[in-house]
């Protein structure tokens, strides 16, 4: 009796759990690119559909689009590392991006920063345990005339004081609690 050998091609397989671990959408426009020429020179636009999604790339999301679009996996983390644009960490709902240019600096950024670090208990590139806020420091956001400024996610919030801290940081959790 004559026995076949065993089928040692998983490559269906692996590529249904890197469908799994994307959304849709995101596996959707992989394919699309795969379609087109020269797919691995939309590896950035890619990972930006997918950070879009969760906020940041895991490892785990690293490989999917490594293995969907059959790119080296040091590849797609070279390129996520490499650009300051990619988050690699998880964050917060509310990303505070904290002026601290000249402007702003001179103005009383630098009081506004320690509020905020003592409001919430983090520090630059910390998230709160509760996944609300992440802390980042941004060098200029360009409205110097409105020193010193803080965004919130993309709201710009100008001439921010101490005591404003407080109140500011409230308003986006409420916000949160409206929308259920």
């Amino acid at each position: 009796m004559k026995t076949q050998p065993a089928n040692t091609d998983n490559a269906e397989r692996v590529m249904a759990a890197a469908q799994a671990v994307l959304p849709a959408d995101v596996v959707a426009y992989i394919e699309q690119v795969r379609r087109g020429p020269r797919s691995e020179s939309q590896l950035i636009s890619v990972l930006h559909k997918v950070q879009g999604h969760y906020r940041y790339l895991g490892k785990e999301q690293l490989d999917a689009v490594a293995q969907l679009m059959q790119i080296p996996a040091a590849k797609v983390s070279g390129v996520a590392t490499f650009y300051h644009f990619f988050r690699l960490q998880p964050q917060g709902r509310f990303v505070i991006n904290v002026c601290l240019g000249t402007a702003c600096y001179v103005k009383g950024a630098e009081a506004v920063v320690n509020r905020i670090r003592d409001e919430l208990g983090i520090d630059f590139g910390q998230t709160t345990t509760d996944g609300m806020f992440t802390l980042e420091v941004s060098r200029c956001l360009g409205t110097c005339g409105l020193a010193p400024v803080v965004m919130i996610n993309e709201q710009v919030h100008p001439k921010v004081t101490p005591d404003q801290v407080p109140a500011l940081l409230q308003s986006y959790l409420e916000q949160t609690r409206e929308k259920g």
